[in-house]
């Protein structure tokens, strides 16, 4: 029994990796960062890996939410700041990751209701020829979320 308890936890299970494949297209561990009791807005990562032969585009994000967008981080000197963008292209053969610093979706309109470790909520992207792919946001401790390559 305990040699069957160890092998358990070694194989990678739905609750811990939470991925999404649509045709070609594998979404890698989508979460947000956990925001301040009074933040407005709140921040969300993945990767996008293409495993097929032809591009697609990330179009759009929706959510449960007043506002969402995506955004890329521009510096400007010392100053970083956020730009909208209305679509990130999506190579073939190619990982598009979004993580502090870079790319990510804003979720705007808090209203009071930050972001908490262990919560989740759900979103759909909007890929140009994939389509909508409906996936989950768990949030996580914005310390956990700097190396994102490692999910």
């Amino acid at each position: 029994m305990k040699y069957l308890t160890i092998a358990a936890l070694l194989l990678p299970t739905p609750l811990i990796a939470h991925d999404y494949t649509v045709g070609g297209l594998q979404i890698i561990h989508p979460a947000a960062g956990a925001t301040a009791p009074t933040a407005q807005a709140g921040a969300g990562y993945f990767q996008i890996v293409n495993k097929g032969d032809q591009p697609d585009r990330l179009i759009g994000v929706t959510a449960d939410f007043p506002r969402v967008m995506i955004h890329t981080t521009q510096m400007d000197g010392d100053i970083a700041r956020m730009v909208h963008l209305d679509a990130v292209d999506i190579p073939a053969g190619e990982t598009v990751t979004f993580a502090p610093g870079g790319l990510h979706v804003m979720f705007m309109g808090l209203n009071g209701d930050p972001f908490e470790t262990g919560e989740s909520f759900d979103a759909v992207l909007v890929f140009e020829t994939a389509g909508d792919v409906p996936v989950t946001f768990h949030v996580e401790d914005i310390n956990d979320l700097a190396d994102h390559n490692n999910h």
